[in-house]
């Protein structure tokens, strides 16, 4: 018996997968230049701007940058100078701690280009719990 030959396949191109752009509302201080956004008064930024525009000017333990998830959850960003790193951390205001870690800034930018729209301590890896 000859078996059937298989119908021949056609191969149908994916259709082109768009970019999503993830927005966040920022806030920010920037000490040496007084230059100040409130959490009240957050201003949307894509996540390059937030890394073209923002990363570069958090250079003294004085300055900040916090992210600003679809919940209302902030991912704070504090520059630590003398040892060239950024201290990341989810506050959890109602336990007085937060879930955070230190990264330079590669994983940094690499944090925030893979950032999820909503975080919490178990979306961002390596996060670990501390009292204030």
């Amino acid at each position: 018996m000859i078996a059937p030959s298989p119908l021949p396949t056609r191969i149908v191109p994916e259709p082109p997968v768009r970019a999503v752009i993830m927005r966040f509302r920022v806030f920010y201080l920037i000490n040496r230049t007084k230059d100040c956004v409130s959490s009240a008064r957050a201003i949307e930024m894509s996540v390059k701007d937030i890394c073209e525009q923002m990363l570069d000017r958090l250079r003294s333990a004085d300055d900040y940058l916090g992210i600003v998830d679809a919940q209302e959850r902030v991912l704070q960003i504090l520059p630590e100078p003398e040892s060239g790193r950024f201290y990341v951390e989810i506050p959890i205001d109602a336990a007085k701690a937060s879930y955070g870690r230190h990264v330079d800034r590669v994983e940094l930018e690499s944090l925030l280009r893979n950032l999820p729209a909503e975080f919490d301590e178990r979306s961002i890896p390596g996060l670990s719990y501390k009292p204030w």
